[in-house]
């Protein structure tokens, strides 16, 4: 554990903590919205954050929550007395696995896993730098081999190859895909669920990874896409623009490089904007004119990565840009903001931000009413180039805490989720609620649920093929002293859950054009409005390196 503990350090010292906020001088744009406190919303609930990370599976976080091993020498976890269970893969006795899913899993008696047929198994904290797996739109549904959930070795499993040092598949394989983290490891996250509001039934609104992740988020809809040159992940739609399966860099951004995609419709920025509403979206590494420590800077700034990556990574992602796939909200050329009081509203940058212009707002007491948050790539938790720890040091801990000793926390909701699930397993089939039925003869994005080519029976949502969904199940927590206590919701919801609360509490109407907030699940749920269990004053502060409360911080 000691070298991960150094590498920690070192990256903690880098510009990743460190970046100054750098405004330049830009023209005035129209007139900013309204002050965030000042717009009336449905519930108490005025500023909304949304940390969206990269790449887990549930069961990948939560498969024996809420109890943990507790070996020596790691940070431990034990969950208070009627702390609910969720829908995992088992508990531990003893230490002991328990449970059929942990002991005698489908996928260790599946003869198409070949050797690499194996149960869950646990990865200790000093295994947290492991492989990225295979989490591509045809190979997910494959993984699911029509809803035995069975085959994730064989599909969605990468192990020793070309993708990953043998070093960092711990013996496994392409079996390393059963692995799953407990409170050990990922203590942050079990805390918040322990002391907040967690969701055990929210999925990826459509199997497939990063880039139609976040479209989903911000837009319920990933399509009309254009790509810049025909390329097999946009599915064709009639002959005019396709859906967009697979990862491609937003069309225009400075920083974009290869085959490119524009989104068109309307995007949830779209409708804040019409409503007057102030909002933000906050990527790490987006402001070009920083240059880190060790010289990077534009669009090649870099840091430390996780020990799996064997080199630094760039801070900024251009297919994980929320809102730079479409001209409406778009920023290409990564424009700075005129001044602290245009973040949030119309402006040069079109509320389009780095990470650390979130924290100079929140500081200044300027904070949008809603805020949508990417970390730097080293922080964002997607294995290969991050990983649960640096995803708990960089960005989590940071911001929650952050928020929660602001003057805002009262009147605020911290949402955490993630875009996709990196292909790790995951035990648990979400209903299709959307069916496609494309086969375009691109075996990793065409539909593969039923069979080659189909996904469900029926008719697609506004007749848009390829968006077969639900996806894979993933974690969804509830931050907020309006969350209720302790508490694991079942309702079914989506990333686009997301949409349909904003939608409602700020009164900005619906999407449309097909996009799936007309059906996504309820957040209500996970809060608790009228009294009780709930206090201004209600916060939890955890240390960034062991996810554990400092003593004297816990109300």
């Amino acid at each position: 554990m000691g070298d991960h503990c150094d590498f920690l350090r070192s990256l903690r010292a880098s510009a990743v903590g460190a970046v100054a906020l750098c405004l330049a001088t830009a023209s005035v744009m129209p007139a900013p919205a309204l002050a965030a406190d000042t717009v009336q919303t449905v519930t108490p609930i005025k500023h909304l954050v949304v940390i969206f990370q990269e790449n887990v599976s549930f069961d990948h976080y939560f498969a024996t929550y809420p109890t943990a091993l507790n070996p020596v020498g790691e940070p431990r976890f034990h969950a208070t007395e009627g702390t609910p269970t969720v829908n995992g893969l088992g508990t531990l006795v003893g230490g002991e696995p328990q449970g059929v899913l942990l002991t005698d899993n489908p996928n260790a008696n599946n003869p198409a896993n070949g050797a690499n047929a194996i149960n869950p198994f646990r990865l200790d904290r000093s295994q947290a730098s492991t492989c990225d797996q295979d989490h591509n739109y045809g190979p997910e549904q494959l993984a699911y081999d029509q809803g035995v959930m069975d085959a994730f070795p064989a599909n969605t499993g990468v192990g020793e190859s070309t993708f990953c040092a043998a070093q960092f598949a711990y013996g496994k394989d392409k079996g390393l895909v059963m692995g799953y983290f407990d409170g050990n490891t990922v203590t942050a996250l079990w805390n918040y669920a322990q002391h907040f509001a967690m969701n055990d039934n929210s999925y990826i609104t459509t199997f497939g990874p990063s880039t139609p992740g976040l479209a989903n988020l911000v837009a319920g809809n990933t399509f009309p896409a254009t790509p810049s040159a025909p390329n097999a992940k946009v599915v064709p739609n009639n002959a005019g623009p396709g859906t967009l399966v697979g990862d491609l860099d937003p069309t225009g951004d400075v920083c974009s490089t290869g085959t490119t995609v524009r989104l068109g419709g309307q995007n949830i920025g779209d409708l804040l904007n019409a409503k007057g509403v102030s909002w933000g979206a906050f990527m790490g590494g987006f402001d070009l004119t920083v240059t880190n420590k060790d010289g990077s800077t534009g669009c090649n700034r870099q840091s430390p990565a996780t020990p799996a990556n064997g080199g630094p990574t760039k801070d900024y992602i251009p297919h994980h840009a929320f809102f730079q796939y479409w001209t409406s909200t778009a920023n290409p050329l990564h424009t700075r903001p005129a001044s602290l009081n245009e973040i949030g509203h119309a402006g040069a940058a079109n509320h389009q931000y780095d990470l650390q212009d979130f924290f100079a707002a929140l500081n200044a007491g300027k904070l949008p009413s809603v805020s949508i948050l990417k970390a730097v790539a080293a922080g964002d938790g997607h294995a290969g180039y991050s990983d649960p720890l640096l995803e708990q040091s960089l960005m989590l801990v940071p911001t929650v805490n952050a928020i929660m000793r602001s003057p805002f926390w009262d009147s605020t909701a911290i949402i955490i989720l993630y875009d996709d699930s990196d292909g790790w397993y995951d035990h648990q089939m979400g209903p299709v609620v959307n069916p496609s039925a494309v086969n375009t003869g691109v075996a990793n994005d065409s539909d593969e649920l039923n069979a080659p080519g189909r996904c469900g029976n029926g008719k697609p949502l506004s007749g848009i093929e390829g968006r077969c969904g639900y996806g894979m199940r993933q974690p969804f927590l509830v931050v907020s002293p309006f969350a209720k206590r302790n508490f694991v919701d079942h309702t079914l919801t989506d990333q686009s859950s997301v949409i349909r609360f904003i939608e409602d509490n700020w009164g900005t109407g619906q999407i449309g054009g097909g996009s799936y907030d007309q059906i996504a699940g309820t957040l209500t749920n996970m809060f608790d409005f009228d009294g009780g269990d709930r206090s201004a004053e209600r916060r939890l502060i955890l240390d960034e390196s062991t996810g554990l409360s400092r003593a004297g911080d816990v109300r």
